[in-house]
């Protein structure tokens, strides 16, 4: 199973690394669309704050200590930052996983993030569908952009 789920994460930050680049200019990365809440920039350093915490932090104990306020914020990173922060990401992950066996997917994820314990092999399906929901987003964000002039 872990193997799918790097094969997925992988795709997927692939797809977000591609929606970046498909961009007109970094300025639209950090722009906030009319009827949306956040720009793509916040969403992509979300995603990666989200992922590197739950996945990296948690299950690989690679220490890194998660910023959620400032993943929030609107203060623009360059775009090959973004990309560098995928790349290494796509590693992570794909190292991660690779360490886990069955049993430890079947055990309870080491924090309570739905208010009760939930096994570890349900969170990161969890985590590869909020992956592809802020993903989506993006891509609309994106399109709704090239659309605006």
């Amino acid at each position: 199973m872990t193997q799918h789920l790097a094969q997925l994460f992988v795709r997927d930050l692939d797809r977000l690394a591609t929606e970046l680049e498909n961009y007109t200019s970094e300025e639209q990365i950090w722009k906030v669309a009319p009827g949306t809440s956040n720009s793509a920039g916040v969403l992509a350093k979300h995603l990666i704050g989200n992922l590197n915490h739950f996945v990296g932090a948690i299950l690989g104990n690679t220490g890194y200590v998660r910023n959620r306020e400032e993943e929030f914020t609107n203060a623009p990173k360059p775009v090959t930052s973004l990309l560098r922060d995928i790349t290494d990401l796509k590693d992570l992950l794909t190292q991660t996983l690779a360490q886990l066996d069955e049993q430890q997917l079947a055990a309870d994820y080491p924090l309570e993030v739905f208010g009760a314990p939930i096994k570890t092999d349900f969170f990161l399906i969890h985590l590869q569908g909020h992956l592809n929901y802020h993903l989506g987003q993006i891509n609309y964000h994106r399109r709704l952009l090239a659309t605006d002039k």
